[in-house]
């Protein structure tokens, strides 16, 4: 029996409307006549949602008794007991609720394994899928939105759909429909709007939606060039690869290459350094600091790889990363050393690029040659070199000395010897071996008595050629040892620098699990890396993934090439080639630094829920606070207000009812305040204050906000100075009004015996720019006792009060909720000191640009 396709509606949040996809879906598959049914859907009681199950037949769901509640689940025994062509199954990341009969009798427990049912059966399926519940994905979704998902889906069951679709729409529109109930009844609205369905939060969950969708499309089609044995590139998008050598002349090669991506859109730009013995002069950590760094700064990201070829290595790299464009340096080497290694790396690349451009770029360093250092392994090109060396050069020093020295055995021998050194400095043991054996015979044949045979009749010369072969034997042995040395010496040093990134990069918290196994994968040039983690109590033993990297990572310790464990129930799965001893004892050192990154991870997660914990106990505290004092003044002076004038024994005089009421009306006018003052701040810690901007002008503004003249009114303590015809502003009407009307209400209150004076002027000392556009500034200013510098950043701060302010004058908001609506609408609120005593309050917005003046 053919197993059924997959096929999965991938959102970034939930309302985007997948399940009214899916659902449209069925009602098109009907109409050509494909036996369809609904497993399961869930419209949330939204009605476009609940609508469209009209005409479609949909399979009774199972209830579930668990805890006192009761659950709709999916009844796959019914859905295979119809056997449809295609099912229609919502929510393929759901944990199914079981009552314990089922629990004991081992049911699935997951809705995508319910979904592997079917598919086995041979029916189709189509599945929804929220991104948030990838289980990749779920630290960053935890990070942006603060909420920890307990249902998630392995990457690689999801990969193995036959088709992945995004369903997508803004995230302005999804608030839009959230706003207008279209998502969530009534009562969720607004905690949602101010939690989950933030604006930056949606935005986030979008890009990561999208990102991992074209990173799904970038493995299919890796995949598909590797199933049909494709080996050059398909520019599918431009990428653009630098070869770094950890020398000052990579910063030249990065901008180089940023210049040539800078003329194609939807680049990418990738910097890789290469670690083995080179023969050119060690990398500078500093250097490749300096490059990482300024890679990030342009966009591009930074790889580095162990290879014995650097320029195979590179172009290894190029190729698994579907490059179409390599950077390379001139090369630093003496043209003797290019003679002995083939030339410079960036010759190599070129030679075997293939369809791949490389651009060879000069820099400062190029052609001044650097000091040339031996390969620590000889390499075949110098192995073959020594070999012809072993064979004709004992031949010329002997035809040589045979012409112009002959009869002289002790300075022939001597020579020889030198000629022994050579191939053994050039090409290593055996070819040293070889010279000298083929130096003793010629030797013994054209300088030994008697010449002409291999016989030899003099003891002494019998022992100079056994010290001439054991001599020669000596140096051959000494020079291959000295090779091994040193390229293990180099192995061990590369090894070292690759552990002093990592662990560098490891402290300074930049790496995931993710990125970090991207890094192991490159630098163990594998295919594919797998972190297991045991389930605990399964029996058999069961293997989860927790992150992953590369095609097809291994989702078990069977299924790897290599295995590494690094703890109890935790390893490291590896495949796409055997690793050799020496990788192995790096591979250790890898595992040592993931127990570390992970237990690192875990304890920023902690760190930012004790973080979160603590502010919401701190706005908890000081919100009771405000309610038990300064929210009660008021309303026990309502009350005392409303008692007294409801007393029928008592007759007060008019004048004594138009106090009580005026203490009614002032309380109320407080109380007023100071709630909304209260929802403002929460709008603004929430992300939900939006600003409808809108060309506004200062004056209409400052007369909404202290709902008087006062420049008719010369008596009260407020005074406007502002220039004539002065420019509208960009703001939200209501919020500049609210901004403003704070921000006096306070100058009034701590400078009561000085004049309030509102100043205004297009632009300000050297500040005349917002974000490169020009800006208009309103100057509060009092001159009463002013505020310590010390004091000025907290006095922004939410619940701040200075401390000779008598009790019952407000909760510290007012400041807060100005600055807050002043950088929602891209502003800036600033405090200085007034000449001669006093504070100012400066309010810059950007000047509008045009549009009708509200």
């Amino acid at each position: 029996m053919a197993r059924g396709t997959l096929r999965i509606l991938l959102g970034a949040a939930p309302g985007v409307g997948k399940t009214y996809a899916m659902l449209e879906e069925a009602h098109f598959k009907q109409e050509q006549g494909i036996d369809t049914v609904v497993a399961i859907a869930l419209h949330h009681g939204r009605a476009d949602t609940k609508a469209l199950l009209d005409g479609l037949e949909v399979i009774p769901p199972k209830i579930v008794e668990y805890r006192g509640s009761r659950f709709e689940e999916m009844d796959v025994a019914a859905v295979l007991e119809r056997k449809p062509q295609l099912a229609l199954v919502d929510e393929y990341a759901h944990t199914v609720v079981t009552d314990s009969d089922a629990q004991t009798a081992g049911q699935r427990r997951k809705r995508w394994e319910d979904v592997e049912a079917l598919l086995n059966a041979g029916i189709d399926v189509i599945s929804t899928l929220n991104i948030q519940h990838l289980a990749s994905l779920g630290d960053v979704v935890s990070q942006i939105t603060n909420t920890r998902q307990s249902e998630t889906v392995p990457d690689e069951v999801v990969r193995r759909a036959d088709q992945i679709e995004l369903i997508d729409i803004s995230p302005e529109l999804l608030r839009q429909r959230l706003s207008a109930g279209s998502i969530y009844s009534a009562e969720k609205i607004d905690a949602a709007l101010a939690n989950y369905f933030r604006m930056g939060n949606l935005s986030a969950l979008r890009e990561l939606a999208l990102l991992w969708l074209a990173d799904q499309v970038e493995d299919g089609l890796s995949a598909y060039r590797n199933s049909q044995g494709i080996e050059e590139n398909w520019p599918t998008r431009e990428r653009v690869v630098v070869g770094l050598t950890g020398g000052p002349e990579g910063e030249v090669l990065i901008r180089r290459a940023a210049r040539i991506l800078a003329r194609i859109s939807g680049g990418e730009l990738l910097g890789v350094h290469v670690r083995a013995a080179d023969g050119v002069r060690g990398e500078s950590p500093r250097e490749l600091e300096n490059q990482r760094q300024l890679l990030k700064d342009l966009g591009g990201s930074y790889h580095s790889v162990t290879g014995e070829d650097p320029a195979q290595a590179m172009l290894e790299f190029a190729r698994s990363v579907n490059a179409t464009q390599l950077v390379v340096g001139i090369s630093r080497r003496r043209p003797l050393a290019r003679l002995f290694t083939g030339g410079g790396v960036g010759s190599k690349v070129v030679r075997g690029s293939g369809d791949i451009d490389v651009h060879m770029v000069s820099h400062p360093m190029g052609g001044q040659g650097v000091h040339f250092q031996r390969p620590a392994d000889v390499g075949r090109r110098r192995l073959i070199i020594g070999l012809v060396l072993a064979v004709i050069l004992p031949a010329l020093i002997e035809w040589g000395l045979v012409q112009w020295v002959p009869n002289s055995f002790v300075t022939n021998t001597l020579l020889q010897l030198c000629g022994c050194v050579v191939v053994a400095l050039v090409g290593g043991l055996w070819p040293a071996l070889l010279a000298a054996a083929f130096s003793s015979l010629l030797l013994n044949f054209f300088s030994a008595t008697p010449t002409g045979s291999l016989s030899i009749s003099d003891p002494e010369t019998l022992l100079a050629l056994i010290i001439f072969l054991a001599v020669s034997a000596t140096v051959a042995v000494v020079v291959g040892l000295a090779a091994r040395r040193s390229r293990d010496a180099s192995r061990t040093g590369a090894e070292a620098a690759t552990l002093s990134e990592v662990a560098r990069a490891t402290l300074a918290g930049e790496d995931s699990l993710d990125s970090f196994l991207d890094q192991l994968r490159e630098t163990f040039r594998v295919s594919s890396v797998s972190l297991l983690v045991r389930t605990p109590g399964s029996t058999p033993v069961e293997w989860r993934i927790e992150a992953s990297s590369g095609e097809d990572p291994p989702a078990s310790r069977e299924a790897a090439d290599n295995v590494e464990d690094i703890e109890e129930g935790l390893l490291l799965g590896l495949n796409g080639r055997i690793l050799e001893a020496s990788d192995r004892r790096l591979l250790v050192a890898f595992g040592a630094h993931l127990v570390a990154l992970r237990q690192r991870i875990a304890l920023d997660e902690s760190r930012r829920d004790n973080a979160r914990l603590a502010e919401g106990n701190t706005m908890r505290t000081s919100i009771l606070r405000a309610v038990s004092h300064d929210l009660r003044t008021p309303l026990a002076a309502i009350k005392l207000s409303v008692s007294s004038l409801r007393q029928e024994d008592v007759q007060f005089t008019p004048e004594d009812e138009a106090e009580l009421l005026a203490t009614i009306e002032s309380s109320a006018n407080r109380l007023d305040a100071l709630v909304g003052n209260l929802l403002d701040m929460s709008r603004i810690s929430s992300d939900a204050a939006t600003p409808l901007m809108a060309p506004v002008r200062w004056v209409d503004a400052i007369d909404a906000a202290l709902g008087h003249d006062f420049s008719r009114d010369p008596l009260m303590p407020v005074r406007i100075d502002l220039p004539p015809n002065m420019p509208p502003v960009e703001a939200d009407p209501g919020m500049l009004e609210r901004v403003i009307a704070n921000i006096v209400e306070n100058a009034l209150k701590y400078a009561p015996d000085s004049d309030v004076v509102l100043v205004g002027s297009v632009g300000g000392a050297g500040t005349a720019m917002i974000d490169g556009r020009p800006a208009s500034e309103l100057r509060i200013v009092d001159h009463g006792k002013g505020v310590d510098s010390n004091d000025v950043v907290a006095m922004f701060r939410p619940f701040q009060r200075l401390n000779d302010v008598p009790a019952g004058t407000g909760v510290g908001l007012g400041l807060a909720v100005a600055k807050g609506f002043t950088e929602a609408m891209g502003g800036v609120l600033e405090a200085e000191q007034t000449p001669g005593g006093g504070l100012t309050m400066v309010i810059r917005l950007p000047m509008s640009s045009g549009g009708t003046v509200v």
